[in-house]
């Protein structure tokens, strides 16, 4: 399943709900919000783009990622991600015992950390004697090239389905459907695409003014080298706005 319908399928509450539940092994699991292509900013370093971000009745946050590449999975960009939720989610003065549990999903193409294991749980623990250290804090990687005989397996399996005809269980199935065989979802999808190419057009004209500005060029001249206003350039260059809307 491709980056882009894969946040499409997760962007349905009931496909999320659905997914979670067969990864968390919890089928009373309910998603109350969940939202694609949430932006956490970090003022004094680097910034992400989550692919999804749901909560849950309890409380529980999750991050789901859907990887195509091993680089993508890293145990350190997990980390940051956990990192990023945790700022983003207090507000000034709360107590950090607010924190909620918070897991940050990974469903890589392969076995990115090499254990051949269909799923693999990472806590942090006490070295000295095992116990759990009690942060709330859970990294989950999922292999979706293991399609066995379990929920996770068959899962996994619909997950490289490239026809709804062709998956085994009926929630993604419909879902699938509806992106890609109904007229109104093919239309949405070919919008999406679109949009995605402008946001690469509009970082490269980002990327232009820049490079055009470091050389010395009047911002009158720069503006009409990418085709925007100067006020745009100005602002990309204050870094008041981002090109991407």
């Amino acid at each position: 399943m491709s980056d882009i319908l894969a946040r499409n399928v997760l962007k349905d509450k009931e496909c999320c709900e659905y997914i979670l539940r067969i990864i968390m092994n919890d089928s009373m699991l309910t998603v109350l919000d969940n939202q694609v292509q949430v932006d956490y900013k970090n003022l004094h370093g680097r910034s992400a783009v989550l692919d999804c971000v749901a909560k849950s009745g309890d409380g529980r946050l999750f991050n789901v990622e859907i990887q195509q590449e091993d680089e993508g999975a890293i145990p350190k960009r997990a980390r940051y991600h956990l990192g990023l939720m945790d700022m983003n989610v207090l507000n000034p003065g709360e107590f950090f015992d607010k924190l909620p549990e918070t897991y940050i999903i990974f469903v890589t193409q392969d076995d990115t950390l090499g254990y051949r294991l269909p799923i693999a749980h990472v806590d942090r623990i006490i070295k000295e004697n095992g116990a759990e250290f009690g942060d709330e804090a859970h990294i989950i990687y999922v292999d979706s090239s293991k399609h066995e005989d379990t929920e996770l397996g068959r899962l996994m399996h619909d997950f490289h389905c490239k026809a709804a005809s062709d998956m085994q269980d009926g929630v993604l199935a419909k879902r699938i459907y509806e992106l890609k065989e109904s007229e109104e979802g093919v239309t949405h999808m070919c919008k999406v695409l679109e949009e995605i190419r402008e946001e690469g057009r509009m970082e490269d004209k980002m990327e232009t003014a820049n490079n055009l500005y470091k050389m010395g060029m009047p911002l009158e001249q720069i503006a009409q080298a990418v085709q925007v206003s100067v006020q745009m350039i100005q602002e990309w260059l204050s870094g008041e706005t981002s090109p991407v809307k």
